[in-house]
């Protein structure tokens, strides 16, 4: 599967447009994440983009959210690290390569950056910074669905909190537009 056959799935799965810039945000973040360790780019794209292929059809039943997706990706010839990374982002498999991390991390990442950037006074993307975004982090109540460990879970990455954010606002910065952000 490539980027464009992944991207035509979403769009056939995925009917919540919002729930659609989430998985490019991940995609992106998981983009730049690949870049920085000289990982297979390709390969860690495609994991941020299909991570929530299924979350439409699992929103009342969270238990199948990942498994649900894995089975949707059993007719494409995926490779396997793809399938347990979208399953450990939901913690039915326990994350175990820097591939899981990335994605167990980025996930609850990318909705703090979007909500730090709606309250950002350009409101504008391009503009936030880490140390912007680092401040709402500190911020209990900001964004409280953004889980703070799950985001600290970087440093299994062998990345600093400071590190991770400020590679994970260049990945959504480059993709602004598509962000309508």
């Amino acid at each position: 599967m490539n980027r464009e056959e992944a991207l035509n799935l979403v769009k056939s799965k995925v009917k919540n447009k919002n729930l659609v810039k989430h998985m490019l945000a991940v995609e992106a973040i998981m983009r730049r994440l690949a870049e920085y360790f000289n990982e297979d780019i390709e390969l860690w794209d495609l994991t941020g983009l299909l991570h929530d292929l299924d979350y439409d059809s699992t929103v009342n039943d969270f238990a199948r959210h990942g498994i649900l997706t894995t089975e949707w990706l059993k007719e494409y010839d995926l490779d396997e690290k793809i399938i347990y990374a979208i399953k450990a982002h939901p913690k039915h498999v326990p994350a175990t390569s820097k591939l899981d991390w990335a994605l167990y991390a980025t996930d609850p990442l990318s909705g703090l950056i979007v909500a730090a950037t709606l309250m950002h006074p350009t409101k504008k993307l391009k503009n936030v910074t880490s140390e912007f975004v680092l401040n709402r982090f500190k911020e209990k109540r900001f964004a409280a669905g953004a889980n703070r460990e799950d985001i600290k879970a970087c440093e299994k990455m062998g990345l600093t909190l400071e590190k991770f954010v400020e590679l994970a606002l260049e990945g959504m910065q480059r993709i602004d537009t598509d962000l309508g952000l």
